[in-house]
């Protein structure tokens, strides 16, 4: 499934174009706050849960902040809410009139300023935009049920071809191989391995991944797993310098070849054998790279 189109317009009217789109092309809810600063905008998107917009205008911004519990400033776990609450502040208009000095001797130097500052809504870190994501990842959800090896490795190998081919599209290598488990109780693992150069080819990446499963494979069999995760991190920008003597690299024009079949007649018109019947899981529309 290709990305989502660049939405253009008041970021009201994008904000609930995007959630429609969303809605329309994988029949899933998201929810969307807009704000003047990123705090806020968070707070928002968490008020308007599970399925809403909500946009607060510059100048109903502490009028809407305020009301709120503590919990919802950032940094406010339990211990802190429960500090806060042993002398009766409970709302994060209770915390920005405690003073700064206050917050400092009852919490100490770093999150005293912190909280006061989000209490009054001051959050001077920048929205960065043109910057490139740092990963690449696709995950697959399972059943309860006992998985075969087999079948955990036909998935994977489907999971590395979706993200290696999406690296290609965006002309970005990487190093750091990573697998991502979710056990039959909830928890979670990751397994990591930088192999030695920058690569977008299926096949090392591939063997890097299975190297990983292998390995996870005992507590596996002890804990179950329920899904199953595969992303590829120290993405580069650069193009991938061959070695020498120059070869040709048959692992590269296969991935073109196969690369070029899929743009022209979907991705569903050439697949991996072990694949064959099997359900490939949802993929997800991206964002442009």
């Amino acid at each position: 499934m290709g990305g989502l189109r660049r939405l253009v317009g008041p970021p009201a009217e994008i904000a609930e174009r995007l959630r429609r789109e969303v809605r329309d092309r994988v029949h899933l809810p998201i929810t969307v706050g807009v704000a003047r600063t990123k705090f806020l905008a968070k707070v928002a998107s968490g008020v308007a849960k599970p399925d809403g917009l909500l946009v607060v205008a510059p100048d109903a911004e502490l009028a809407f902040l305020h009301p709120l519990p503590v919990e919802r400033l950032w940094g406010v776990g339990p211990v802190t809410a429960a500090k806060l609450r042993e002398r009766r502040i409970r709302t994060v208009g209770e915390v920005a009139r405690l003073g700064e000095a206050a917050l400092v001797s009852l919490l100490g130097a770093g999150a005293g300023r912190h909280l006061h500052a989000l209490a009054h809504n001051r959050d001077p870190r920048a929205v960065q935009v043109g910057r490139r994501r740092g990963s690449m990842g696709a995950q697959h959800a399972l059943g309860r049920t006992p998985h075969a090896s087999t079948e955990l490795d036909a998935i994977l190998a489907g999971l590395v071809d979706r993200v290696s081919r999406r690296m290609r599209a965006a002309g970005r290598s990487g190093r750091t191989v990573v697998l991502r488990l979710r056990f039959g109780d909830y928890t979670r693992a990751t397994r990591s391995h930088t192999v030695g150069k920058a690569t977008a080819d299926t096949t090392p990446l591939l063997a890097a991944a299975r190297a990983l499963l292998r390995t996870a494979l005992p507590e596996i069999d002890r804990r179950g797993v329920t899904l199953i995760g595969v992303s590829v991190g120290n993405l580069d920008d650069n193009p991938v310098q061959p070695e020498l003597p120059f070869q040709p690299d048959s692992g590269s024009d296969l991935d073109a070849a196969v690369d070029a079949v899929r743009d022209r007649f979907g991705s569903a018109a050439l697949t991996r054998a072990v694949l064959l019947g099997r359900e490939p899981g949802v993929e997800m529309p991206l964002l442009p790279d």
